[in-house]
């Protein structure tokens, strides 16, 4: 088998596993599909989210939940004011010897060692711990003690940010936000959705996950995602939209000159071609098109493009923005 037969398989392998995690995640997590959607979307082009959202909206069941499917290694961290990096990361600890009663000392791994890492309420925390996270999620490696320890493949972050009673928060920079690769949106259920939930959460139902892909698959998988085409036209239509968000570039719209700060960079660029790729390859297509980057435009770029005094007075949201960049 060639190398080229090798990734047509795998990619049948992820459009087959894509319809298992779809079905069980929907036996559990009641709407919210673009929401999964655009989870698969980062997990596959090695990439980590922020989700933004109000309490109670099953954050951790979801991510939980599909860290069971694919049978990776879940950790949970509750991000508080006093937490430390080390806390995060881990720290070396001073063991006695049993044989020799000698004491020695021993690293003790900190919950980022792990597949599947929710960080929750990231912006509870100071900016030292914040960047602890960060950095590990940048470089897929910890340092302590001066020793390096590489992190385990796979490795994805999922950040939640409570959008409510932001008093006493330490909201992430914007340099810093543009380090995860999409920023999901998830907003209240709808009515019908909320009296499903309500049913299926206070009965006696149990559900059973099954296993939908390894950890070797999602990695190899990952790689796969790479080697999806991209076309010039759509490399070209991708670097356009993000360089449309640049109030200083002359070919940015008189709504952008009037209502953005600073827009996106070129990690933007970079991210809507890599999740053009995800997107299509999930969908059971071998090459990404124009449509792949529209459907991803907001959850890539809404947390890149800085608004100013002036969109906030007109209730202007970065949503807005780049619903009329693609209009164009």
């Amino acid at each position: 088998m060639t190398k080229s037969d090798e990734d047509v398989k795998l990619a049948e392998r992820l459009r087959e596993a894509h319809a298992s995690i779809k079905s069980q995640l929907g036996r559990i997590i009641v709407g919210q599909e673009s929401v999964i959607e655009e989870l698969l979307v980062a997990l596959f082009s090695s990439g980590h989210c922020l989700l933004v959202g109000v309490p109670g909206l099953a954050k951790t069941l979801l991510l939980s939940s599909l860290a069971r499917i694919l049978d990776l290694h879940f950790s949970r961290i509750q991000f508080t004011p006093d937490l430390m990096p080390s806390d995060i990361t881990g720290s070396e600890i001073l063991q006695e010897d049993q044989a020799t009663r000698q004491r020695v000392f021993r690293f003790q791994e900190g919950p980022v060692f792990s597949n599947f890492v929710l960080a929750d309420e990231i912006n509870r925390t100071p900016p030292k711990t914040q960047a602890a996270l960060l950095q590990a999620m940048q470089e897929r490696q910890v340092t302590a003690g001066g020793q390096t320890r590489s992190l385990p493949e796979p490795f994805f972050v999922m950040a939640t940010q409570n959008p409510i009673e932001q008093e006493g928060t330490y909201p992430l920079p914007e340099a810093q936000l543009d380090r995860f690769f999409l920023q999901i949106a998830i907003d209240y259920p709808t009515r019908e959705e909320e009296s499903r939930i309500v049913i299926e959460t206070t009965g006696a139902k149990n559900i059973t996950l099954e296993k939908a892909l390894s950890g070797a698959e999602v990695l190899a998988l990952q790689a796969v995602v790479r080697k999806v085409p991209a076309s010039q036209g759509v490399v070209d239509e991708a670097v356009a939209l993000v360089r449309a968000t640049r109030p200083q570039d002359p070919t940015s719209p008189d709504f952008v000159k009037r209502w953005v700060s600073w827009g996106a960079g070129p990690r933007a660029s970079q991210a809507l071609i890599l999740g053009a790729k995800a997107h299509a390859l999930l969908a059971g297509r071998f090459a990404a098109d124009r449509e792949d980057l529209r459907r991803l435009a907001k959850p890539i770029l809404r947390h890149r493009v800085v608004l100013n005094f002036q969109a906030e007075a007109e209730g202007v949201t970065p949503d807005k923005v780049i619903e009329q960049l693609l209009a164009r």
